[in-house]
């Protein structure tokens, strides 16, 4: 996530490493917050891959400042791992919203919406946070314990808002395409058993 998080926001534009690490902590920062430990040796690693390259200015006072941007295969990079995410950057959640915070960068409509398809394809596996002795998912309705049944029924709101919000894009983006919208997996209008 981290990696894709930086060569997103450096397609956008050249950023010094501030200006990049603030841009990622507004991203992800409130669930999972980004070091210095972790930032600038990803970015070393991205520099040594050719991903990327630093440019130095000089700065405001003595020291000079790095400017961080994506070489031409950096930004290819980024193309390649918006079109075909892994599995994870589609299930994990703040994963997927790092996908689609650059997703624009992808500028094919029927790829765009091929990603869309594969989270709306994952929030109908029936799930939940919990399971009973048979290893069935535990529905709110099901749940005893009033602080899990909490967390199941935001969940199912959430979910809900999220399956009518990528039903609606996939519509858009097929419309875009010149395809005729169809049926996205997830639409509202269907029955669903996930409490996701």
């Amino acid at each position: 996530m981290l990696t894709l998080a930086i060569l997103g926001f450096l397609y956008d534009q050249p950023l010094h490493g501030y200006e990049l690490k603030s841009r990622i902590t507004g991203l992800t920062g409130h669930v999972r917050p980004v070091s210095d430990g972790a930032l600038y040796p990803a970015i070393a690693r991205l520099e040594k891959a050719g991903l990327l390259h630093r440019r130095t200015e000089p700065g405001s006072g003595a020291a000079p400042r790095q400017t961080l941007e994506l070489t031409a295969q950096g930004r290819a990079e980024l193309l390649r791992r918006l079109a075909d995410p892994e599995q994870a950057e589609i299930t994990d959640q703040i994963r997927f919203f790092t996908v689609t915070t650059f997703l624009h960068h992808l500028a094919d409509p029927p790829r765009q919406a091929a990603v869309l398809r594969r989270r709306l394809a994952f929030l109908d596996a029936p799930s939940s946070f919990f399971y009973d002795g048979t290893g069935q998912p535990v529905t709110a309705e099901r749940e005893p314990n009033p602080f899990r049944r909490g967390m199941l029924l935001v969940a199912r709101a959430s979910t809900a808002a999220e399956r009518a919000w990528l039903s609606e894009t996939v519509a858009e983006l097929d419309r875009a395409a010149g395809a005729e919208p169809s049926e996205a997996p997830g639409s509202p209008t269907e029955p669903q058993s996930s409490e996701r």
